[in-house]
């Protein structure tokens, strides 16, 4: 099992291919091709690689899927006995991504993202085939 440790928006992540996680809001458009690369370790199989304090060459590309919005957060102050009271909410904003590749030093790949293509069903009208059977 192919992993590494990238950091992104002040925060660590442990990413895996396929994986799908939540990080800060990016500015990005839905469908776009991201690339982090403030690797911090990478493990394949056997051999784990430590950065110091990140691995020069080493890269995570992503596919941006959704920019989001948290749940609502209510911010209530309150000063007692003044009659002084504020209530706020608050949704902070995420990225949905998922991981699909993961590169080490002079862009090999340890680990890359099985792509599979819906298939498109074929619509055979019920009337065609009853013609025919006649």
């Amino acid at each position: 099992m192919s992993f590494a440790i990238i950091e992104t928006g002040g925060k660590q992540y442990k990413v895996s291919t396929s994986k799908i996680i939540e990080i800060e809001k990016l500015n990005a458009k839905i469908g776009e091709t991201i690339k982090f690369k403030n690797v911090l370790l990478l493990n394949h199989d056997k051999v784990t690689e430590i950065g110091n304090p990140s691995i020069d060459g080493a890269t995570v590309e992503a596919k941006l899927l959704d920019n989001i919005k948290d749940r609502t957060i209510l911010v209530f102050h309150k000063r007692r006995r003044k009659h002084s009271r504020k209530k706020n909410g608050h949704r902070q904003r995420h990225s949905k991504i998922q991981i699909t590749k993961i590169l080490a030093k002079g862009g090999k790949i340890i680990d890359e993202a099985k792509i599979i293509e819906k298939k498109k069903t074929v619509k055979v009208e019920k009337k065609v085939l009853k013609k025919e059977a006649k």
